[in-house]
């Protein structure tokens, strides 16, 4: 098999947490900023893009080269060995950007890109006619920084967060990837309980199930790549039959989500039912300041309201305030909460043990972490 470099994409702020889980899946890996870089061949492919949790996309790496004209940008875009990746019906569509670099111009950059792939693939393929673009796509993008041009072809198509078991979603949803990113920041296991108290569209909750129960979180979609001609139709069937092999799906779970909204209660029902996790998820209506519970070691994982909208301020300070006396009951437990609201600990009456640097899409947020008490060692 072919061995390829291979780009993960990540939202800032998370690329360790997929240098991570890029190792899990046993492949070397480099970190640079908004992207986790490692060699693999196309199960690789197949394999990242399955078990990525955190992860917005998986690519191949076609070239990388300094490009100061759009002269440059053509002969180098040429010389690429094209025909190894695009068949002669390719559709292949060029997307671009362009950051402090001299060749500013995203579309002209893209047609240059476009124009130079076509004369490659017309030379190799014998055609004197115009290509036809009616097979597989594949979608290039020539992405310029500091005059570095990279290209590279998408291989996941829809963005990884696309789990496909969303059927039902509130005003502001979390996205998968970054909720499956806070409960790996946390120090919970399939054997601890787990509570999300401001649930929504029950993302958190869903995440942590799957992860509790090793479940890959591509299992219910399809990618980009599985199209593809020069990826048998094998390699994606063995992936997934690793996926379904390495599933406990006999570990039991205790996780609740809480919700003071009736309607998300339900979304959160049916978006886990979609998920095949129905009977693992409890979901119950509820205010924070309500939660109370008799066991042990649990972690309570949160997006709360930030309070960004005027008028919202003064009520989510007070709900913060109601959930800091309620959760001082729970001395065993371990706390998270992601908010851009600056006065958290103030309002939630306690220093956080540690605090960690997240971006919720555009909004810059804190996560704050309250470590609770280790369980004791199972004997």
């Amino acid at each position: 098999m072919t061995k390829y470099t291979l780009i993960a994409t990540s939202a800032m702020g998370l690329e360790s947490i997929v240098a991570a889980e890029v190792r899990q899946l046993g492949y070397e890996c480099q970190v640079e900023n908004g992207k986790v870089i490692f060699q693999g061949d196309e199960s690789a492919i197949a394999r990242a893009n399955l078990w990525l949790r955190t992860a917005d996309r998986v690519k191949v790496l076609v070239g990388e080269f300094k490009a100061y004209s759009f002269d440059e940008l053509f002969e180098q875009t040429k010389k690429l060995p094209w025909e190894n990746y695009l068949p002669e019906d390719a559709e292949f569509p060029v997307q671009g950007k362009s950051v402090k670099s001299k060749l500013y111009s995203v579309s002209d950059c893209q047609s240059i890109v476009k124009k130079a792939i076509v004369e490659r693939l017309r030379m190799h393929y014998n055609r004197t006619s115009w290509l036809e673009e009616s097979g597989s796509l594949f979608k290039i993008e020539v992405a310029l920084h500091k005059d570095v041009a990279t290209i590279t072809l998408d291989t996941s198509g829809q963005g990884l967060h696309k789990r496909g078991y969303r059927v039902g979603q509130g005003e502001a949803p979390l996205k998968e990837t970054l909720a499956a990113a806070l409960i790996q920041l946390t120090t919970w296991n399939a054997d601890r309980p787990f509570v999300d108290p401001f649930c929504g569209s029950g993302t958190i909750t869903i995440e942590a199930a799957l992860i509790g129960q090793n479940i890959a979180p591509g299992f219910n979609r399809d990618f980009l790549a599985e199209e593809w001609p020069w990826i048998s139709a094998d390699v994606w069937n063995k992936a997934r039959m690793e996926a379904e092999d390495l599933a406990k799906y006999d570990q039991p779970l205790d996780i609740l989500g809480t919700d003071i909204d009736h309607r998300m209660i339900e979304i959160s029902k049916e978006n886990a039912l979609e998920a095949g996790l129905g009977d693992l998820v409890k979901y119950k209506q509820m205010q924070v300041r309500d939660f109370h519970s008799d066991k042990q070691y649990g972690v309570i994982v949160g997006n709360p309201p930030y309070g960004e909208r005027l008028g919202e301020r003064k009520e989510v300070e007070r709900m913060y305030e109601e959930m800091g006396r309620a959760f001082k009951q729970l001395d065993t437990w371990s706390v998270y909460m992601m908010t851009s609201h600056e006065g958290f600990e103030q309002f939630y009456g306690k220093q956080a043990t540690k605090k960690r640097k997240l971006f919720n899409g555009f909004i810059k947020t804190d996560y704050y972490q309250y470590w609770g008490k280790r369980p004791p060692r199972k004997r």
